[in-house]
């Protein structure tokens, strides 16, 4: 890799403190995938509004981008803002989103709240229909 911060491609590497720093009204980066866009000049086109971008702004919105479902015109448009990639070195200190607490129930329930519960309710119904039943005789 050549110190410009390019590899022999010519993909532009970006330092997370770099894009970090581009989070103003003047420059406005975010990444998505790994790859550093400037949305600065899409601000006010941004269909979903400035704010959405700006919330961003400096940080990874990959997660916000797909939790959109944004269209192929949406992706291509992107992809004339792209302006580099995020350092492979620092493609790792890329803040996760914090994982879910919610919790699944597991699907194991024991016998008795499958059969002895109903098993108990049904006995229970017969023997008041039978009381009910015999004191009208």
């Amino acid at each position: 890799m050549a110190n410009n911060g390019t590899d022999g491609k010519g993909v532009k590497y970006y330092r997370l403190s770099e894009v970090e720093e581009r989070n103003s009204f003047k420059s406005t980066w975010i990444i998505i995938h790994n790859k550093v866009y400037d949305v600065t000049k899409f601000l006010e086109e941004h269909p979903g509004g400035e704010e959405v971008l700006r919330e961003q702004a400096g940080g990874d919105a990959t997660e916000s981008f797909e939790d959109v479902g944004h269209s192929t015109d949406a992706r291509e448009m992107a992809s004339s803002m792209l302006i580099g990639e995020v350092h492979p070195d620092d493609r790792d200190k890329i803040a996760k989103p914090p994982e879910s607490l919610v919790t699944t129930v597991q699907e194991t329930t024991s016998w008795w709240s499958n059969w002895l519960i109903p098993a108990v309710a049904a006995v229970i119904v017969t023997l008041m229909y039978r009381i009910y039943t015999a004191e009208e005789a």
